[in-house]
C-alpha cells in the first residue's frame, strides 16, 4: 500500500494549508468480546480551516462507508490508506463513518483475549503512525488538536483514554463513555484501553495541583501489579519534573496501564501511559528489573514535557523527545530514587546499545534526515535513544546544570502545545548558557559515528574521529586491597592528539565518570591489572566503564574473544552490582555463540556453562545474582546439554537454597531440555497444564517449535511467514523456537528461502511483523554471498527494508571477522589501538 507511507514534503505541504480545530472520534468496541468479529465502528469528525480545496484523511482499516463534506455526503474517495477530500470551504466539517480493524500486530487498537479468564483487552499503540487504524485523521505530529473521544463498551469494562470521562451512559449491558476534550496534541499520542482491567487508585498533591493517579492491569495478573511502588515512583518523579521544568503537569491525570502483546516498553500517551506486561513478574525480580522498571516510568513521565507539550515538527528531530527522555531517565532515577546508580546501568547497557548502532553502515546523526513514516518506524533506535542521551550528558557537563535546566524551561515556556526543531532548542540553550551552540551541534547532532580514545606512550592521548569533549582520566591504584581512584584529570580536548601529563598507575580510565560519548580503549598495564583484578575496583562506574572497554575492544576484533570470556569467567561472579552483571552475562552469551571460532566454540561453551553453574552454587541464597546465574545456566544448557541431569533436578524441586523457580524460569530451563533433546512434548503438554496462561501458551509454542527435529522447524518456519493468526507475541515464539540452541544443521537449509520471501512480506504484512521475520529468520550463514548476492539483485527495493537487511549483514560480517581477528585460544596483548 504505497500511499500509506507518507512523505516529509506531502506532509509539510498539508500542514502548511490545513488548520485543525477540533477532532471527535466515537468508536463501538461492544463487539470486541466476539472473537469472529474482526472489525469495529468508528466515526470520526473533524473541523478544520483549508487554504487549499482538496486534501486527505489518513485512514487503515476494513472499509470506509462515508464521508460528509459540510452536511454533503460526497462519493467515498478511499484506497486503503486515503481518504481524498474535495471542495473543501475556508472552514469544514468532516464526518468519516468507517469500520477499523481489530490488530494483532500491537499496530492501531490491539485485541487480546486472555486465556487465563476468558476475557478480552483492547489497548491502542500508535507511534509513529497507527492512529490512522482507528481514526481518520492528519497522521502528522505538527497538526495537533483537541481530541474528544466517545466509546461504547460492556458495561463492565474500564474505559480510559487521556482525559477523565465526563459523561457516563449506562444500557443493558453496555455503557456510552465520554471524554474530556484534550489539550491540543498529535494524534499519535492519543490513545484508548478497554477491558475488564483490575484498577489501584491513588493520588498526587504538590500545593494547589491535585492529579489522580491510576495503575492498571489484566485482573489476572493483578496480584503482580506492585501498585505502591509504582506510585512511589510517580510521586517521586511529578516532584523532580515539576520542579526542573517549572512547568506544572498540564494533562489532568496520570494513568499507568500495564498491556499484554506490547511492541514496546511503553508509550507516553499524555495521561495514559502503556507499559509492556514484561515489567510485572510472576515470580522472583532483581533488583536491575525494578531499575529498569523505574527508569521506564521516569523516561515516559518526562515525554509529558518533552514530546507531548512541545513536540518535534517532523521525525527529523525525534531526538527532540526521545533523547532528552532517556536522559531524564537516568538522571531522575539517580537524583530522587532508591536506584542511585542508574547511571551505571547506562554506561553499560545504554551505550553499548548506542556504540553498536553507530558503527552500521547504516548509522545516521542524532538530528536524522527522515523522509517519510518507513524511515521514521526504523529511527526508534540506538542513535535517537542512546547516543542522543550520552550527548546530552556531555552537554550537561560542557554547559552545566544550571544552564541545561534553565534552557529546557524557557523551551517549554515559549513553545507549549506547539511544534519545534534543533533550532528551537538551540536558541533557548545558546542564550542561558551565552554560548553559540552550532558548533557543538554540528559537532554532535549532525556527525554521525564516534570517537576511540587511548593513550600513546602514556603520554599522548589520541582520538580517531576527533571531536571536542570534555572528560576525565582516572587513575587507580591499591588501597587495602582494593583499586580505588587515587588522583583525577579534568581536560577538553578536540584534536585528534593531545598530550597529557599522568602520574604512574595500575589503572588508568579514559572518561573516568562516564561524561562523554567514545570506545575508550585500555592501555597494556590497565588491560593487565583489569584481567588480574577487575572485580577488585571499588567504584562500580569504573567497573561499568571497564567493561564497556573490554566489550567494545572484543566486538572490534581487537581483544581477542576468548581472553573477554576468561576475564568474564574470572570476574562475573564477583561482580555486586546486578545491573552490571546482567549485562556481562548476555555478552559473555553472545560472544560464544558468535565471536569464537568455531573449532573452540564447543570448549568455550562448556566453559561459560560451567562457570554459570559454580556461580549460581556459591551465590548467596534468595540473591540477585543467584537469580541471574540460575537464567543463565538455562540459556547456555540449550547450547549444551552437559548440565541436563542438574537442569533435570532444578525443574523437579532440587535447586539450591533461595532460588525461586517460577513459572518463567521453568519454561527456560524445560526449554532448554527440549531443545536439546532431554524433555518430550508430553513434558511440554504438561507444564502448559500447570501454567495455563498468556504468558505460558506462547512459552510452550516456542518449547514445542525448539524440539530438534527438521521436521519441528520445518513447521516452526512455515507458521512463521504463513499463518497470518499469529499474534506479535507468538510470531516472536515461533522464531525463537526455530532458531534455539543454533542448530544450523537442522535450519540451515531454509537460507535461500528466506531470502525469496522478504520482499513479499515486506509488501503484504504490517511494518511491524514484517520487520520481526526480516530480522528474527536473518540466516547466520558461514559468508555473505547470499545476503550480498540478494542486496545486488534488490537495488530498487523499499528502503526501509534495504536497511534492515544490510544492518543484518554487517552484524554477520562483524561476526565473521571477529573470529579471525586474532589467533586462539586467547592472547595476553594489549587492545591498544
Amino acid at each position: 500500500m504505497q500511499t500509506a507511507n507518507l512523505t516529509r514534503e506531502e506532509t509539510a505541504a498539508r500542514s502548511a494549508a490545513v488548520t485543525v480545530r477540533s477532532i471527535r472520534v466515537e468508536l463501538d468496541l461492544t463487539g470486541a468480546p466476539e472473537r469472529a468479529r474482526t472489525g469495529f465502528p468508528t466515526v470520526t469528525t473533524l473541523e478544520f480551516e483549508a487554504t487549499t480545496d482538496a486534501t486527505w484523511l489518513d485512514f487503515i482499516g476494513e472499509s470506509v462507508e462515508s464521508v460528509t463534506i459540510n452536511g454533503v455526503d460526497v462519493a467515498v474517495d478511499y484506497d486503503g490508506a486515503r481518504i481524498r477530500l474535495p471542495g473543501l470551504a475556508p472552514v469544514n466539517i468532516v464526518a468519516v463513518s468507517a469500520t477499523g480493524t481489530y490488530s494483532r500486530s500491537g499496530e492501531g487498537l490491539h485485541r487480546f483475549h486472555d486465556p487465563a479468564d476468558d476475557e478480552t483487552y483492547l489497548y491502542t499503540q500508535y507511534e509513529p503512525a497507527d492512529s490512522r487504524r482507528v481514526m481518520a485523521c492528519f497522521e502528522q505530529p505538527d497538526m495537533k488538536a483537541s481530541y474528544t473521544f466517545v466509546v461504547d463498551a460492556p458495561a463492565d469494562w474500564e474505559v480510559l483514554s487521556n482525559q477523565l470521562a465526563v459523561k457516563i451512559d449506562t444500557g443493558v449491558g453496555v455503557q456510552r463513555v465520554e471524554f474530556a476534550p484534550t489539550l491540543p496534541i498529535s494524534s499519535y499520542i492519543t490513545a484508548i484501553a478497554a477491558g475488564p482491567y483490575a484498577r489501584v487508585n491513588g493520588a498526587w498533591d504538590r500545593g494547589e495541583q491535585h492529579i489522580d493517579l491510576g495503575v492498571f492491569a489484566r485482573r489476572s495478573l493483578a496480584q503482580h501489579l506492585e501498585a505502591d511502588e509504582i506510585f512511589e515512583l510517580t510521586r517521586q518523579g511529578l516532584d523532580f519534573f515539576t520542579d526542573a521544568f517549572a512547568y506544572p503537569y498540564p494533562w489532568g491525570k496520570y494513568d499507568q496501564i500495564f498491556v499484554p502483546e506490547y511492541n514496546l516498553g511503553a508509550m507516553e500517551n499524555p495521561g495514559l501511559v502503556t507499559f509492556t506486561e514484561s515489567y510485572l513478574s510472576r515470580g522472583a525480580a532483581t533488583d536491575a528489573q525494578r531499575a529498569a522498571r523505574a527508569n521506564t516510568v521516569l523516561h515516559e513521565m518526562a515525554h509529558m514535557w518533552f514530546g507531548d507539550l512541545v513536540t518535534m515538527k517532523w521525525w527529523d528531530d525525534l531526538w527532540l523527545k526521545e533523547s532528552f527522555a532517556d536522559y531524564m531517565g537516568a538522571h531522575a532515577s539517580a537524583a530522587v530514587t532508591r536506584f542511585h546508580d542508574a547511571w551505571v546501568k547506562f554506561a553499560s547497557s545504554r551505550k553499548a546499545w548506542a556504540y553498536k548502532q553507530d558503527q552500521l553502515p547504516t548509522t545516521h546523526p542524532i538530528v536524522a534526515d527522515i523522509v517519510d513514516l518507513e524511515a521514521a518506524k526504523l529511527n526508534f533506535d540506538g542513535i535517537t535513544y542512546a547516543k542522543g542521551a550520552a550527548v546530552l550528558k556531555q552537554l550537561v557537563a560542557f554547559v552545566g546544570d544550571d544552564a541545561f535546566f534553565e534552557g529546557a524551561r524557557r523551551y517549554f515556556a515559549a513553545n507549549a502545545f506547539g511544534n519545534t526543531t534543533l533550532d528551537d532548542f538551540l536558541v533557548q540553550l545558546s542564550e542561558v548558557s551565552g554560548r553559540d551552540m552550532r558548533g557543538w551541534s554540528d559537532a554532535w547532532l549532525q556527525t554521525s559515528g564516534m570517537s576511540t580514545l587511548h593513550l600513546e606512550d602514556g603520554r599522548m592521548l589520541v582520538q580517531s574521529d576527533p571531536r571536542p569533549h570534555r572528560l576525565r582520566i582516572g587513575l587507580y591504584g591499591w588501597s587495602d586491597g582494593r583499586l580505588i581512584r587515587q588522583s583525577q584529570v579534568a581536560l577538553d580536548i578536540s584534536q585528534e592528539r593531545t598530550a597529557v601529563e599522568l602520574p604512574d598507575a595500575d589503572l588508568v580510565l579514559l572518561n573516568d565518570d562516564d561524561l562523554t560519548y567514545a570506545k575508550v580503549r585500555l592501555d597494556t598495564r590497565s588491560l593487565e591489572t583489569v584481567t588480574s583484578s577487575l572485580s577488585a575496583i571499588e567504584d562500580p562506574l569504573a567497573r561499568a566503564l571497564v567493561w564497556s572497554s573490554l566489550w567494545n575492544a572484543t566486538r572490534d576484533g581487537e581483544l581477542a574473544a576468548t581472553r573477554y570470556l576468561e576475564i568474564a569467567r574470572r570476574h562475573a561472579p564477583a561482580e555486586s552490582n546486578i545491573g552490571l552483571l546482567v549485562d556481562v552475562i548476555a555478552n559473555a552469551a553472545f560472544a560464544v555463540q558468535h565471536y569464537v571460532v568455531e573449532g573452540l566454540r564447543g570448549y568455550e561453551q562448556r566453559a561459560w556453562l560451567d562457570a554459570a553453574w559454580d556461580a549460581l552454587q556459591s551465590a548467596d541464597a534468595g540473591s540477585d545474582a543467584q537469580l541471574s546465574w540460575a537464567r543463565a545456566v538455562a540459556t547456555a544448557s540449550a547450547f549444551d546439554d552437559a548440565r541436563h541431569v542438574e537442569i533435570r533436578g532444578l525443574l523437579d524441586g532440587a535447586a539450591p537454597a533461595g532460588l525461586t523457580v517460577d513459572p518463567d524460569l521453568r519454561w527456560q530451563l524445560l526449554t532448554a531440555l527440549v531443545t536439546t533433546g532431554h524433555a518430550s512434548t508430553e513434558e511440554i503438554s504438561a507444564e502448559a497444564r500447570r501454567d495455563d496462561t498468556a504468558n505460558g501458551r506462547t512459552a510452550a509454542r516456542r518449547a514445542a517449535a525448539s524440539r530438534p527435529l527438521v521436521s519441528v522447524r520445518a513447521e516452526a518456519w512455515d507458521d512463521a511467514w504463513n499463518d497470518l493468526a499469529l499474534s506479535n507475541d507468538q510470531l516472536d515464539a515461533s522464531i525463537a523456537g526455530f532458531r534455539a540452541g543454533g542448530r544450523r544443521d537442522l535450519i540451515g537449509g531454509f537460507d535461500e528461502e528466506y531470502f525469496d520471501r522478504i520482499a513479499d512480506v515486506w509488501r503484504t504484512r504490517s511494518i511491524e511483523l514484517a520487520q520481526r521475520l526480516v530480522v528474527g529468520l536473518f540466516p547466520a550463514t558461514d559468508s555473505l554471498d547470499l545476503v550480498d548476492a540478494w542486496l545486488d539483485a534488490h537495488r530498487d527495493a523499499p528502503a526501509a527494508l534495504r536497511r534492515i537487511v544490510v544492518e543484518q549483514r554487517d552484524h554477520l560480517a562483524r561476526s565473521l571477522s571477529v573470529r579471525q581477528a586474532r589467533s586462539y585460544p586467547g592472547t595476553a596483548t594489549a587492545a591498544a589501538a
